[in-house]
């Protein structure tokens, strides 16, 4: 890894918010999700929450891994268990929905730790996951259409947060608030992508990347990696 290269990742760290998220609930077309970890991931998000039902799991974790690397996905069974864990780390959850109820989203306070909620495409957010909402928000509209893309109103929505915490100057750290694992895990998968593949194939541990972003491995982890076995 370039020195260059670490320090961008390590600038990165910085920024990370572990307390801004999304919640997608059932959005379903991978150019929408591709183009919301994206968004995600340029507002310093760092991981992004979904509920998909049986066999769409696999292929909607799989457009969001491969469209950035960077911001991880967890998945939940239900709507209900996504929100239960989301409020026990201390998060408003926010949906966004078309009601009497709904309020501009530029009026609510991100530098909480926060959670935006976005339904399916054509249905929205379910009565359920609304029911379990802090706070109902809309993107103000002023033409004939009521709505906008899913992938476009969550860019909107996160740059006011971003705006917001930049402004409260949570951006301005110097040092990450992610765990010292998952900071390790970033930088050997970001720093050494090849050497990350390999040693994930051959069931290897993952080894340290120290603060000058050199991998410290002992003897046997670099014979383990130049072997032609692999783990099973």
């Amino acid at each position: 890894m370039s020195p260059e290269r670490h320090a961008r990742i390590r600038a990165m760290l910085a920024t990370r918010q572990p307390d801004l998220t999304l919640c997608l609930e059932q959005v379903h077309k991978p150019h929408n999700v591709s183009a919301i970890m994206r968004t995600a991931d340029a507002v310093g998000v760092h991981q992004v929450h979904a509920v998909w039902h049986g066999s769409r799991i696999r292929t909607h974790a799989s457009s969001a891994a491969g469209s950035n690397s960077w911001v991880s996905v967890k998945t939940h069974p239900t709507i209900e268990q996504a929100i239960t864990a989301l409020k026990q780390q201390g998060m408003q959850i926010l949906a966004t929905h078309l009601s009497e109820r709904a309020v501009d989203f530029r009026s609510i306070d991100y530098t909480r730790p926060s959670c935006i909620l976005l339904g399916q495409e054509k249905s929205g957010i379910t009565a359920e996951a609304l029911a379990l909402a802090d706070h109902q928000i809309i993107i103000p509209m002023l033409g004939m259409v009521q709505s906008l893309n899913v992938s476009v109103a969550a860019a909107l929505i996160l740059y006011e947060a971003q705006r917001q915490r930049q402004n409260a100057g949570m951006y301005q750290r110097d040092h990450s608030l992610l765990d010292s694992e998952e900071q390790q895990r970033l930088l050997f998968e970001g720093g050494y992508p090849v050497l990350a593949k390999l040693a994930k194939r051959k069931g290897l541990a993952r080894p340290n990347i120290n603060s000058a972003g050199e991998l410290i491995a002992s003897a046997e982890w670099w014979r383990a990696m130049q072997s032609s076995g692999v783990q099973r």
